[in-house]
Formats: structure tokens, sequence, C-alpha cells
């Protein structure tokens, strides 16, 4: 058990934060500059029509400042007046936000300098997902096994203080949780601020789960995630000054994972990301009624919509989801408890 004190509690986020606030306001008009706008898909929401143009690829901005504050931080840590090195955890969590980041990047590059909403296709997103998640596996099999660790394969069932041994069943199992989390974290990013809200409580359940842990590099990366997205909220909030794009939403998705596999909580994470889970049920959910029965459940999918096209207001919206994923988390903790 490591202990963490005040100032490393509260340093790296209020840097992170800082970070994003004082670059931002120098990328996003760089942004407008080089035309990098996002494009509005016809079928949505009238409303949205007003936020053609708006600048896209936020998401640098924040994975700059994730980079530049959990390197330095979780990489050496004051014990005892002691500078020591943390453990292989930091280059985990960092490849998978930087990994699936630069997959995200692309994919809005293709989009902003085409012109269009489609950027990689499904089929080069989805092998791209697996393709990371697969090297992420190769790392974490690598260091454990050098670290003689015999919990590799295991996972905790919730609430239940039971650990289950998968053995090599693990690895579609890993690899469905990077791949499940980055696409739904991506469906759900739809509104102003909406997925920076939300993670930052998912992100927030992360930051306990590692403090009480006493696992130092989850527990500041997880801070320097919540405060980057805090800095990003100054310019995403409604109305929003410039969107994250897959560049940040995916990205996102691939460090809740990776913070779900190192904290050994991989079937948690449905529920701290309940409001991932929800919206991309809503999206399944409409497609199969839609193709079975040509019926919608929803006025609209992802869920969000449906509730905009019910009359309420894209704040109402927001805001509420972010307070649903707050109840979450704390489910997620509650049960993590036990």
């Amino acid at each position: 058990m490591v202990k963490i004190d005040l100032l490393l509690m509260v340093t790296p986020l209020i840097i992170a934060c800082c970070t994003v606030i004082l670059v931002g306001f120098f990328f996003i008009p760089f942004l407008k500059k080089l035309n990098f706008r996002q494009n509005i898909r016809s079928q949505g929401p009238k409303g949205h029509i007003k936020k053609v143009g708006t600048p896209t690829m936020g998401g640098v901005i924040f994975l700059f400042a994730i980079f530049c504050t959990a390197l330095p931080f979780g990489s050496f840590t004051l014990l005892n007046q002691k500078a020591k090195f943390i453990n292989s955890d930091l280059f985990l969590l960092l490849f998978s936000v930087l990994s699936y980041g630069l997959l995200g990047f692309l994919d809005d590059y293709i989009k902003v300098t085409k012109g269009r909403n489609l950027g990689l296709t499904v089929n080069q997103k989805w092998l791209g997902q697996l393709l990371i998640g697969l090297v992420f596996f190769w790392v974490l099999l690598t260091v454990r096994v050098f670290e003689s660790d015999k919990y590799i394969f295991q996972v905790m069932i919730p609430g239940l203080n039971y650990k289950l041994q998968l053995n090599w069943l693990y690895l579609p199992l890993l690899l469905f949780i990077m791949v499940g989390t980055s696409n739904a974290v991506n469906l759900t990013d739809g509104l102003d601020g909406l997925v920076s809200g939300v993670a930052i409580f998912s992100y927030g359940a992360y930051a306990l789960i590692g403090f009480l842990q006493g696992n130092v590099t989850v527990f500041i990366f997880a801070t320097c995630v919540i405060g980057s997205l805090l800095g990003f909220l100054v310019f995403n909030f409604h109305p929003a000054k410039v969107f994250m794009g897959d560049t940040g939403s995916l990205a996102l998705g691939g460090g809740l994972a990776a913070l779900a596999v190192i904290t050994k909580t991989e079937l948690l994470l449905p529920i701290i990301g309940g409001v991932f889970v929800i919206e991309t049920l809503s999206v399944i959910i409409q497609v199969i009624s839609f193709k079975l029965r040509k019926k919608r459940i929803f006025r609209m999918s992802p869920l969000h919509h449906h509730f905009e096209l019910l009359g309420y207001s894209e704040l109402q919206v927001v805001l509420g989801f972010w307070l649903v994923s707050f109840f979450f988390s704390l489910a997620g903790i509650f049960l993590w408890s036990f």
C-alpha cells in the first residue's frame, strides 16, 4: 500500500486543467484557420444545424495535457523524500489513450479534409481498435509474467469477492472491453460537453479506486484526465467552441478500458461507465428493431437525441446524463468496496 499525499492529489489535476485552458486559447483559432470544422449529419436534430463550422479534433488539446502531466508525475513521485520509479502501468495507460487517440485523429482528419461525415470505414476502425488491443495484451502479458503476477487472467466478480480464472479466455474479454469501451464513448459524443462531463465521473471513480488500492500510477493518470477534461469544458460546454472529435472520444474510451484492466475491475466497468453502455444499447436496440419490425423504439439514437426530440433542451439532457453518470460511478465504487 502506497501513501498518496494531498499535494500529489491536487497538483496534477490543476496543472492539467491549466494546460488545457492555456493551449486551447491558441489552438482553437489554429483549428479554425486550418478549416478543421465539424460536419453535421443531415438526419440529426434540426437544432444542430447551427453547429456547422465548429472546430473539431479538440481532443488533441487534452491528450497533450494528459501526456505532459501524467508522464512526469506518474514516472516519479516523492515517497519518504526519495524519488521512486513507478511501475509499467503508466506505459500501458498512456499507450492505450494515445494510440486510440491517434486512430481517432486519422478518422477526424479524413473527415475534415474530405468534407464528409465518414472518415475511416467501419472495418478499418475495428481493425485498428483490435490491433491496439492485441498490442496492449502482449505488453501486459510480458510485464505481468516478468513480475510473476499469478493473477493475470483472473477477473473479480462484483459484489461477491470471488475471483474467476479465465486463463486464455481473458484475451477475448480484454479485446471486447477495449473495442467496446472506445466505441461506446464514441457513440455518446453527440452533445456539447456530454462526454466530457460523463467521463469526468467515470475517471473519478477510478481515481478513488486507485487511491484506495494505493496505486499511485492509476490515481495520477485518472486525476490528470479529470483535470484535462475540466479545462476542456471551458471550451466544450454548451455552446461549444470546439468538439473533441473521435480523437478525444476514442482516446477516453481506451483509457477507461486500460484502467479497468489494470485495477482488475473489468466487470465493474459496465457499471462505472453505465451511461456509455446505455447509449450503445440504444443504438443496438434501434437497429435490431428496425431490421426485424421496421419500427423504431426511440425517436432517434443514440439515446441523447431521443430526449432532444422529446422536447428537452440540449443543456437539460447533458446535465441529466451527468447526474446519471455520477450515480453509476457511486454504484461501481460501492460494489468494488465489498
